[in-house]
């Protein structure tokens, strides 16, 4: 982190969490922030899901919730972004407060409870986008829809034709009875319906599925069926946390979703269980509690074909994007592996 960054960091940490977010982003459109452009190498050029991607390194959903930054942000050493969610109606979430940082964890509480400005703002925005960059939207649902299920298929169907790829969202514990949707049934209905919205685009783009930690083993076995049988692109896990263990700080108990540092162990072994699973025919996103090159590395090294960051940065800066990815280049030459598939999966042996 460079000096600058740090002061920008600690004069943030004395506002609210929110409102320190907003400026943040102001920041970035405003070209305050050095970037460095593309990170990328021969080991770090990353396929998924059809994607070809500079480097495995993302942004997670919800730093960018109206796809405001996509410029500035695709020069800021991401192999890959993902902005919102979206919902098809604009919505302002929750009562504040609703973000929450947990400094002495590492983390932060949030339920924020979808708010955006809506798909057609977003996707007006979208259409805006840089080029090069390869960029996806994470699909929501209006809280008072009628039926949720529908709400993805309309997001995709408005955005679909500026996105390289889309992320269903049924996991985040901020908007109520949303995560029943993971169940097996609801969960293959869903996915039916913006398969289908899918196909009708101009260009076919992957979809991927976004899942908790906090599912049963029986749950987690539920998905992994409904991955392969409907043929989805990748799953990402994971979301953020209900479970409050070890938290410390005013703040441990406020209700929403917890990210950051105490969830880096319970969502790689998820991805490991799901990689298991799906014995690597579905490809995995890691998300959850990366910030450094060796965390990032440990979630492809448990199965995951790339990772995304958000909270990190909450204290590390938006630095830390490219420090990872240059990290996870010096990590593979280190082990011997020529690019980041060869590593993907060869040690979740470790995480069962």
């Amino acid at each position: 982190m460079t000096p600058v960054e740090r002061l920008g960091l600690c004069a943030l940490h004395r506002l609210d969490p929110e409102r320190a977010h907003g400026l943040s982003l102001k920041a970035l459109r405003a070209g305050l922030v050095p970037l460095p452009g593309p990170v990328t190498s021969a080991r770090l050029a990353t396929r998924i899901a059809g994607l070809e991607l500079p480097n495995p390194v993302g942004l997670a959903a919800g730093f960018d919730k109206n796809a405001e930054a996509l410029a500035p942000l695709a020069r800021a050493g991401f192999g890959f972004l993902e902005v919102g969610a979206a919902t098809p109606r604009p919505q302002p979430g929750n009562p504040r407060p609703r973000l929450f940082r947990l400094a002495q964890d590492r983390a932060a509480i949030n339920r924020f409870g979808f708010n955006n400005d809506g798909a057609q703002a977003i996707a007006a925005r979208l259409a805006q986008r840089p080029r090069k960059a390869v960029i996806g939207l994470n699909l929501g649902a209006n809280k008072d829809s009628a039926d949720r299920a529908a709400d993805f298929a309309q997001v995709l169907a408005s955005c679909g034709a500026h996105l390289d790829f889309a992320t269903v969202n049924v996991s985040s514990p901020n908007t109520e009875k949303l995560r029943d949707l993971q169940g097996k049934a609801a969960l293959s209905a869903l996915l039916a319906g913006v398969l289908g919205t899918r196909d009708s685009l101009p260009r076919k783009i992957p979809v991927f599925l976004k899942i908790a930690p906090d599912l049963t083993e029986a749950e987690l076995a539920d998905i992994a069926e409904v991955a392969l049988s409907t043929g989805i692109d990748a799953v990402i896990a994971t979301n953020t946390t209900l479970d409050r263990s070890g938290l410390h700080g005013p703040h441990a108990q406020e209700k929403g979703g917890l990210s950051g540092a105490p969830l880096f162990e319970r969502s790689t072994r998820v991805l490991a269980r799901l990689s298991k699973l799906t014995e690597g025919r579905v490809p995995l996103i890691g998300v959850g509690g990366i910030a450094s090159a060796e965390q990032a590395y440990a979630k492809i090294r448990a199965g995951a074909s790339a990772v995304q960051l958000y909270t990190a940065m909450v204290y590390e800066g938006i630095g830390l994007a490219p420090q990872i990815a240059r990290g996870l280049d010096t990590l593979l030459a280190r082990d011997g592996f020529a690019n980041v598939a060869e590593a993907v999966g060869s040690a979740r042996q470790d995480w069962l």
